[in-house]
């Protein structure tokens, strides 16, 4: 028995160790003032989305770990909840995460999401914003949300999200950043 626990222990070490260095190569999450780096991602649909092609409006780009678990829901429906206030501010909202364009179609329509969802299969996209995680055999988008002006800087990087009241924090900003109050 002590040579299984001892064995289980180096593993452990091991795979922590594995971990701590992958963490020091991951890219930095993108900051305030930060060009927004430019992507094109399929969505629900399969419809090619381009970053750029929202220049000159605001964006909220999230990235969420997995359709239709709870707290990714939550934090979807919120959006979809205040979807008349980020429509007035004349936003765009943008949820990214590694699941397929198959995946977000069901969610974006169980739910009556009103915003595109976009497939980062590779999670090359996430990767670029600092917000990709891989756990070996578990590869996710962390819930990360950046706010982007329409010049395509960022302007609000959010890396710890409560996706209770998520979109209500985002909208809060978006007023002050618009003068919109």
């Amino acid at each position: 028995m002590k040579p299984l626990i001892l064995a289980l222990v180096v593993l452990a070490g091991v795979f922590l160790a594995f971990r701590v260095a992958a963490a020091d190569k991951a890219p930095r999450a993108p900051e305030s003032g930060d060009p927004a780096p430019d992507f094109i991602l399929p969505d629900a649909a399969g419809t090619p989305v381009a970053l750029q092609s929202f220049r000159g409006r605001w964006v909220v780009l999230y990235f969420y770990p997995k359709d239709d678990t709870p707290g990714c829901t939550e934090e979807a429906c919120q959006f979809r909840d205040d979807w008349a206030q980020l429509q007035a501010l004349g936003v765009q909202v943008l949820g990214v995460s590694v699941d397929d364009s198959a995946s977000h179609a069901a969610f974006a329509k169980k739910h009556g999401l009103p915003f595109p969802l976009l497939a980062d299969v590779g999670g090359t996209v996430a990767k670029a914003y600092g917000a990709y995680a891989d756990w070996v055999v578990f590869k996710f988008a962390k819930r990360y949300t950046f706010l982007i002006s329409p010049d395509g800087r960022i302007a609000r990087t959010y890396l710890k999200v409560d996706t209770s009241k998520h979109s209500t924090e985002v909208i809060a900003d978006l007023k002050q950043l618009t003068g919109r109050n």
